[in-house]
């Protein structure tokens, strides 16, 4: 019992290591889906130990899923003495499960077939990169790379994006020397289509806006904020450049849903109100969900 306490206290409360190992089970489910159903099928590639698993499986017809195991074991072996345990242990399941994941879902291409590389690069990357960001997005990962990208970071202090662009770019280099430059181009493609809906999947696809207004109506449109649109505002003391007067900014975050409301306050407030609107990666805060459960 006091054993199950420590690993428990090691990975989190109940809620978490249960959120956390639904979305590896369903996240890989759908990356083995896009690599089985579109990417194998069709010749394409990909980055990362998935990528390497796929041109093995191309050269030796060794099962993808049996090559991720493989591959990864080293890198675990040296990232368990390197990077924190919280963060290798549920790298180490997801292995497990997209590795058991790939090796069950084989022969679905059996059952579904699309025969067009441009659709299975495009099909393959939505699913792909839906099932990277449901990872995550609920803090975990699917091992590989992002425990290589970790070593880096740590111990070179290389940015970890850095880290993945450069092993991934010796990969698909390394791919279009074997398989030729067109399963390559579709495969960059298909990497770029995939990053994008990991993004929005990870981030959230209502985008949080970043609002700042100078207008000489500053408290009336504040209060209209708070009033109509139930968000909160900070005035940032600032001063006209011409004029020497000082103003009271409005600074608030809105959601892109809540944009269109915001600009029929201020023309009904102060048409000649100043403002600014700028995309937000993450918000964390009352009132708005943290990208991390």
């Amino acid at each position: 019992m006091k054993t199950i306490d420590v690993a428990q206290s090691k990975l989190g409360g109940i809620r978490e290591i249960f959120t956390k190992i639904l979305f590896i089970v369903i996240g890989n489910l759908l990356c083995s889906l896009a690599f089985n159903l579109f990417f194998v099928p069709n010749g394409l590639l990909s980055g990362g130990v998935g990528g390497v698993a796929i041109m093995t499986q191309y050269l030796t017809e060794m099962p993808a899923g049996i090559s991720v195991f493989l591959i990864n074991l080293p890198i675990f072996v040296v990232g368990v003495r390197m990077i924190d345990k919280k963060f290798i242990t549920y790298a180490f399941i997801s292995m497990l499960v997209f590795s058991s994941w790939l090796t069950i879902t084989k022969d679905i291409s059996k059952y579904f077939i699309v025969e067009d590389i441009l659709l299975g690069s495009v099909f393959g990357a939505v699913l792909n990169g839906l099932g990277m960001g449901l990872m995550f997005r609920n803090g975990t990962c699917q091992g590989g790379l992002d425990v290589i990208a970790a070593i880096l970071k740590r111990k070179l202090n290389v940015n970890i994006g850095t880290g993945l662009m450069m092993v991934n770019t010796v990969i698909i280099t390394l791919s279009s020397l074997l398989f030729g430059y067109k399963a390559a181009m579709y495969t960059l493609i298909s990497m770029y289509i995939g990053y994008q809906i990991l993004d929005k999947v990870q981030t959230g696809f209502n985008v949080q806006k970043n609002v700042v207004i100078v207008s000489e109506k500053s408290k009336e449109l504040s209060t209209a904020i708070i009033e109509q649109l139930h968000r909160g505002v900070t005035f940032l003391k600032g001063q006209g450049g011409y004029t020497h007067e000082d103003k009271n900014i409005i600074y608030c975050i809105l959601t892109s849903r809540e944009i269109a409301k915001l600009k029929e306050i201020v023309n009904e407030v102060d048409p000649k109100a100043f403002f600014t609107i700028t995309d937000v990666v993450e918000v964390k805060g009352k009132g708005f969900k943290s990208t991390e459960i």
